[in-house]
């Protein structure tokens, strides 16, 4: 429906009005699409918007909060109620203010359920011997890496599962997340464990590091607890576990946590702050691990092409390290080549760290090469477990 709304349209009409004109072009989409949803679904969907009354939107609030989840078994939680009540709220004012179907704005001189307190749930050290076995010996590997990182870094489940290789630069350590949910654009540092997380993956140039959605992410978690026996663990729990491990580090104060996080409450204070993401890996990692910090700063993934060509009767295989002038290894099989690649790439790092002289940062080679015969050459790979 284009132009001006009929002055007597019903309000699960007009939200449908309001999901094709306002709510599509918000970043929580999916799940406000929900919300009008079941709004519609009650009983002010079959009621004209100009009717509806402050009486009526309290009707609906007490028969929410007294209404069961059917996938938890449990009461519709305030929280929830109070999101539908934000929502008609904005409704009601694009209704009366941009269309003129409707007078006032009723939920205005509606009480919202009081706001539930935080939820402090921490795991436990045993929850998380649990977990990460299970997602250890997991069909899909990256459910592992993406516990740690959310562990690690505080990251949101949504930022991690959006997490692009060019936005991750290994050298400096740091994850670049260009959109938030605040809308603000953020720098992640990234921790050894953070690294170590990603570079199992298989480091790529570009493309998405992760396959998971979030539905999919959200299905496996919850069959995971249900056979591991946890209960009430919710992914976003995890980020509350970092955050509060990044306090009890004791060496990162209020702004830095806020940095890495990006909790808006604390906005304000964050314009008055110079931090930069990469200051603060040091400090993730503690003061203990200064040396170890150093030299696996310069122990990443470098890029590298494999080649074959036939000497004598038999077939070669060589693997070039691209940002490295003369850095070629031949063997009879590609395994055989990255593997002795990964050892020459490990000793000419520790070379120029013993002689001080400075490494070339991955992927700045300028050989002009087709992205997808790139492969990535780890010198640790075959370092231990």
């Amino acid at each position: 429906m284009t132009g001006p709304l009929p002055a007597n349209i019903k309000v699960q009409q007009a939200f449908e009005e309001y999901r094709h004109r306002v709510s599509i072009h918000k970043k929580g989409y999916a799940q406000e699409r929900y919300r009008i949803e079941q709004v519609g679904r009650s009983f002010l969907g079959n009621l004209e918007v100009r009717a509806v009354t402050s009486v009526d939107v309290a009707t609906y609030r007490d028969r929410r909060l007294g209404a069961i989840n059917v996938n938890t078994g449990k009461t519709i939680s305030p929280a929830t109620v109070r999101l539908e009540m934000s929502l008609l709220s904005s409704f009601f004012d694009i209704a009366r203010i941009e269309w003129g179907v409707a007078a006032e704005n009723p939920v205005s001189n509606v009480r919202k359920p009081k706001t539930p307190p935080g939820r402090e749930r921490r795991l436990t050290s045993r929850e998380e011997h649990q977990i990460l076995r299970f997602c250890r010996g997991y069909s899909n590997p990256e459910l592992y890496s993406i516990v740690i990182l959310a562990l690690e870094t505080a990251m949101r489940q949504g930022e991690i599962l959006k997490l692009r290789w060019e936005r991750i630069n290994l050298k400096s350590q740091i994850a670049h997340l260009p959109e938030t949910k605040n809308g603000t654009r953020r720098d992640v540092p990234l921790s050894i464990n953070a690294r170590d997380a990603l570079t199992r993956m298989g480091v790529k140039g570009t493309g998405q590091v992760f396959g998971y959605t979030n539905h999919g992410l959200k299905s496996t978690w919850r069959v995971m607890l249900l056979k591991l026996g946890i209960q009430g663990l919710h992914f976003h729990d995890l980020r509350h576990e970092a955050i509060s491990r990044l306090f009890e580090l004791g060496t990162l104060d209020m702004m830095e946590i806020a940095a890495i996080s990006g909790h808006k409450s604390l906005s304000m204070l964050k314009r008055y702050t110079h931090l930069r993401a990469q200051r603060l890996v040091a400090k993730l990692d503690g003061v203990r691990n200064k040396g170890r910090q150093h030299v696996l700063g310069h122990l990443v993934p470098y890029p590298a092409i494999i080649e074959s060509s036939k000497e004598s009767a038999e077939t070669c295989v060589r693997v070039r390290l691209l940002d490295f002038d003369n850095l070629v290894v031949a063997a009879a099989t590609s395994s055989a080549a990255i593997e002795m690649a990964q050892d020459r790439l490990l000793r000419r790092i520790l070379h120029h760290i013993r002689q001080a002289r400075p490494l070339p940062a991955p992927d700045q080679y300028l050989t002009c090469i087709d992205e997808a015969e790139v492969v990535w050459v780890d010198p640790l790979a075959n370092c231990g477990a």
